[in-house]
């Protein structure tokens, strides 16, 4: 399999287990017991919300690896970057979630991504793990790129959460994403060191 797919399948199956990680966090309700049909309701419910969080998740990270493929093909960091501005621009307009902050902080994080699938294309080897090992060599420079990851995500949460206004229910929400994903993360890097 080519690596930038691969790549891909990788972080959108990290998407699904996010997702699903925030979904099962949240408590049944009591009519989930009482009216019939309930259930079935919550399970579409539910995948509707895995397929737009899938979404979500992945948009800036299909600008990344194409953005790594350019980058790696010799094309200019100016014109690569200059795109992703105005592609993810258009994308937060198309959610109608634009503002100049966010926008800044989002294409901050698909820098940092784009760096990361740069490292991984540039290696050999038949899995993502193959290709991290390969690109980070020790456990500690992994954390130290998820650890700067991590950081960039919370400036582009705080971002939405300035641009869709203060909000218990988006911040708890953000807030479990966020843990699921440290969760995650911690999981890559016991199974690849």
């Amino acid at each position: 399999m080519e690596k930038p797919k691969m790549i891909l399948m990788a972080e959108e199956k990290m998407a699904r287990e996010v997702t699903l990680g925030v979904i099962v966090t949240r408590p049944l309700t009591v009519w989930h017991y009482l009216i019939p049909g309930m259930f079935i309701i919550d399970f579409l419910r539910r995948g509707s919300a895995l397929k737009k969080y899938t979404e979500h998740f992945m948009f800036p990270r299909k600008q990344a690896v194409d953005a790594a493929q350019a980058l790696a093909q010799g094309q200019s960091e100016a014109d690569v970057f200059e795109r992703v501005e105005n592609d993810t621009q258009a994308w937060l307009s198309s959610l109608d979630l634009y503002s100049p902050g966010l926008l800044q902080k989002q294409v901050n994080a698909i820098k940092l991504l784009a760096d990361h699938y740069g490292k991984l294309l540039k290696e050999e080897g038949y899995s993502v793990y193959a290709l991290i090992k390969a690109a980070y060599q020790t456990r500690e420079n992994l954390q130290g790129f998820f650890d700067e990851l991590t950081a960039a995500e919370a400036e582009v949460d705080r971002e939405l959460v300035a641009k869709m206004g203060e909000n218990e229910k988006l911040k708890e929400k953000i807030l479990a994403e966020q843990n699921q994903l440290k969760e995650r993360r911690e999981k890559i890097i016991e199974e690849v060191f």
